[in-house]
């Protein structure tokens, strides 16, 4: 059974190494690609140098876009499982087992999750989650503990879902609008790292809006979506 470990990565030049040898010296059980999303750096150039597997695109898509690019690869090359990774070093690699264990179990989406066992904090940031995992309980009838969670490994079903839809971004009001199809969710305790180097796009205000744009499309957008049923290969 194939995994996919895709790798979006934007301007990473300072992580992409680490994470990359991480894989292939520690887990090279399992595959991965390096989307390199229009880095205006040098994320490219040492992916080249250094031989890696990777898809590079010649514009900035942003994350739905690349890590969509990564599910069609993923589709493509006929993968069992694909898990969305960060190129910031803060998923760590030991999690992709346990997530593949659950994911064996017969759902469609694990999420590797901060809060099975833990409690969320107190906190603006945690607010905009909470509300979100209200949100998708509330249209759904699912509870997702760590909604925003960027580690979520798909089965195959979903990796077509992804590759032959469009606007099927990783996000949580995706995973709502999957949930509302009949696709099954899981969650796995995980562990994430802080970002040791570079500077994440999300500041305190585009942070209030992404959480914002969840709610709304979550709430209302998501039931005028239409949807195109694929067949797995």
């Amino acid at each position: 059974m194939k995994c996919l470990v895709i790798i979006p990565a934007y301007n990473e030049e300072e992580n992409i190494v680490r994470v990359v040898e991480n894989l292939k010296t520690n887990y090279p059980m399992y595959d991965y690609v390096v989307i390199n999303d229009g880095s205006s750096d040098d994320t490219a150039r040492i992916c080249r140098k250094k031989g890696y597997e990777l898809v590079d695109l010649a514009v900035n898509l942003g994350l739905a876009g690349a890590f969509q690019t990564g599910l069609k690869y993923a589709y493509r090359k006929g993968y069992d499982y694909a898990i969305q990774f960060d190129a910031d070093g803060q998923h760590r690699a030991e999690y992709i087992a346990p997530m593949l264990e659950k994911i064996k179990e017969g759902y469609d989406i694990v999420i590797g999750s901060r809060f099975v066992t833990e409690k969320k904090p107190h906190s603006m940031r945690m607010l905009g989650s909470r509300l979100i995992s209200v949100a998708t309980r509330l249209t759904t009838g699912k509870k997702v503990k760590d909604p925003t969670s960027g580690m979520r490994m798909f089965n195959k079903k979903m990796i077509a879902e992804f590759a032959l839809n469009l606007n099927y971004g990783p996000e949580p009001d995706t995973i709502s609008y999957l949930l509302k199809q009949g696709a099954t969710i899981a969650e796995v305790q995980v562990q994430m790292d802080e970002r040791i180097a570079g500077e994440s796009y999300l500041n305190v205000t585009k942070s209030m809006m992404y959480m914002l744009r969840m709610l709304l499309s979550i709430l209302f957008i998501q039931n005028f979506r239409k949807r195109r049923e694929v067949k797995v290969r």
